[in-house]
């Protein structure tokens, strides 16, 4: 049996890791939102879906209930 004992993070910790993460934010690089563009039905191939699925979905006046 070990006697190790895992140190307790304090507060002066935790503020030092938001300093931290406060100077390193204006680096980050935010990616330009991409909107990924409509696919044709016709395009979707090889999406099999169990009978009983399709059946609950069908059953569904729309999506939510």
């Amino acid at each position: 049996m070990s006697n190790h004992i895992a140190p307790r993070e304090s507060e002066t910790g935790l503020a030092e890791l938001r300093g931290d993460c406060a100077r390193m934010a204006p680096h980050w690089v935010v990616p330009a939102r991409i909107t990924p563009a409509p696919v044709a039905p016709a395009l979707i191939h090889g999406v099999t879906v169990p009978a009983a699925s399709a059946r609950l979905i069908d059953s569904m006046a729309e999506y939510g209930d």
